[in-house]
């Protein structure tokens, strides 16, 4: 497997990796993977949605020794100096700092841009001043719009639905003009609805993965949107570390400049996905009383349907999934328990 070889490849020869957005769900299990790799991480955060708590999660998961070899820098991508100074030095960046959520860019679209584009344009602009040879970055499924082909094939897109689609696709559009005009490395990842440890239950704007398994262990009513039937290609964040590692270390000249769909290459409906969950969480506490369900209307702006073709990565990164949605949901429904049961 070529993961294998590149993870072996980093314990003997280590890189230093700026990680943005560092105490969020995401960037907070990159940070923890590469550490545990040995590798030298800068982190980058201002707490706007992730939390400090993370970062003592990833304490805890790693040696003293590994720990050491972390850095952290509280500091806004919007800011375009700090983005200078946190550049310096640094071999590969996986850009992860920015505003997710459809529901919150239709809210609020002026503070979603400021995020989404100026800060994007701020960190490529200084990774390219300072030499830094990789640039990898969260781009979305959302791009992909109103396009009704299943699987999802990056060459063809549809009209967008979101503020949060434009800004995304923006950045696919400035990386394709960086990689021609002046030869960055620089790769996106088109995450499909990622799930796993760390990613917050609470709050408005919060993924349906970790909403519905909070509500339901804390006794909660569930809303579903629609009318279930809505689906998702929905991938575990082991998966997704492995195509930013991937990504950040790949000699393959013909990924640099392309956004690659960073998914499973399955699909599950809303309704199928509530009763995986309920009887997950059955399995682990037998003795739960779970409520039925509320049906609510559909979410403005979202897609209605989604599913990944995976083979460009694979052709081109050498990725392969490591883990099914159910497999992950085991995994991330006992994070979920032992997690609240560690807050109590």
């Amino acid at each position: 497997m070529k993961y294998n070889e590149v993870k072996k490849e980093l314990m003997h020869k280590p890189k230093t990796w700026l990680v943005t957005g560092v105490a969020g769900f995401i960037g907070s299990n990159l940070v923890e993977a590469l550490l545990k790799l040995d590798q030298k991480v800068i982190g980058l955060d201002n707490f706007s949605t992730g939390h400090k708590y993370n970062l003592t999660h990833i304490q805890e998961s790693v040696t003293p020794r590994e720990w050491e070899n972390f850095t952290f820098i509280e500091g806004d991508i919007i800011n375009f100096e700090t983005c200078q100074e946190i550049t310096k030095g640094v071999d590969i960046v996986l850009h992860q700092a920015a505003l997710g959520s459809v529901p919150r860019s239709i809210d609020n679209p002026v503070l979603t841009n400021q995020n989404n584009v100026t800060g994007f344009l701020n960190m490529l602009t200084s990774a390219k001043e300072n030499g830094v040879k990789r640039f990898v970055y969260a781009s979305s499924s959302s791009v992909y719009g109103d396009s009704k082909e299943l699987p999802k094939v990056e060459e063809r897109t549809g009209n967008l639905l979101s503020p949060y689609a434009v800004t995304k696709y923006v950045n696919e559009l400035y990386m394709g003009v960086f990689q021609k005009c002046y030869g960055m490395e620089a790769i996106g990842l088109r995450y499909f609805n990622v799930f796993g440890k760390r990613q917050d239950p609470n709050g408005a704007y919060a993924a349906v993965m970790p909403k519905w398994i909070g509500q339901i262990l804390n006794g909660e009513d569930v809303f579903i949107n629609g009318d279930g039937e809505t689906s998702r290609d929905f991938t575990y964040i082991d998966n997704v570390i492995q195509a930013n590692i991937l990504a950040g270390t790949t000699n393959n000249e013909k990924a640099f400049g392309e956004a690659f769909n960073t998914a499973i290459g399955g699909r599950e409906t809303l309704n199928n996905l509530y009763d995986a969950i309920v009887k997950g969480i059955e399995k682990e506490i037998p003795s739960i009383n779970i409520k039925k369900p509320i049906y609510r209307d559909f979410r403005a702006g979202d897609i209605r349907h989604s599913n990944a073709n995976i083979d460009k990565m694979r052709d081109l990164l050498g990725y392969e999934p490591t883990h099914t949605l159910e497999n992950g949901l085991k995994e991330s429904i006992a994070w979920y328990i032992n997690d609240i049961k560690g807050r109590k």
